[in-house]
Formats: structure tokens, C-alpha cells, sequence
């Protein structure tokens, strides 16, 4: 992948109800976060139980923009099936 460190990088923390719906949401996302992108790549980290953080590098502005509307729809989507799937009650 291309060296992104004269680039742009944004860092999303996304704070849940429970320590269960982060860990559900950031089992769902982290199949995106591994895929090779052109223009951009994602890490997630757990800074504390109930906190998701999407980091994001990419090559330039567009690439930025495009990429974090993409991570937030995910995590949208989420919370959305969460009611609908077995396991940790609705946020």
C-alpha cells in the first residue's frame, strides 16, 4: 500500500451503552478495516470498553470524506441490525 504519512487521517471514537454492542460493532467492522483500499486505510482500536475508535488515513480530501461516511454508515448500519440480531439488547 502507499505510504500515507504526508497525507490526511482522521480519528472517529464512537462510545456504546455497553462493552457487548462495541465489541459486536467492532467485530462487524473489522473485515472492512483489513481490506486494501487505493486511496485510504482504517485501523480500530478499544481505548476503553464501551469506546470504538476508527482511524483513517488516506491520500487525500476526497478519499478522507469518502471513507469516513463509509465507516459511520457502517456503524449506522450496525445499530440498526442490532435490535434484529441475537445477543446484546438494543442501544
Amino acid at each position: 500500500m502507499t505510504d500515507f504519512d504526508d497525507g490526511w487521517a482522521a480519528t472517529i471514537s464512537v462510545r456504546f451503552a455497553s462493552e457487548q454492542v462495541a465489541a459486536w460493532v467492532e467485530r462487524a467492522l473489522a473485515p472492512e478495516a483489513t481490506r486494501e483500499v487505493p486511496r485510504a486505510r482504517a485501523t480500530l482500536g478499544r481505548p476503553t470498553p464501551t469506546v470504538v475508535e476508527i482511524t483513517i488515513q488516506t491520500r487525500d480530501t476526497g478519499a478522507l470524506r469518502a471513507a469516513l461516511n463509509t465507516y459511520l454508515g457502517w456503524v449506522h448500519l450496525s445499530l440498526a441490525t442490532l435490535p434484529k440480531a441475537e445477543g446484546p439488547a438494543p442501544v
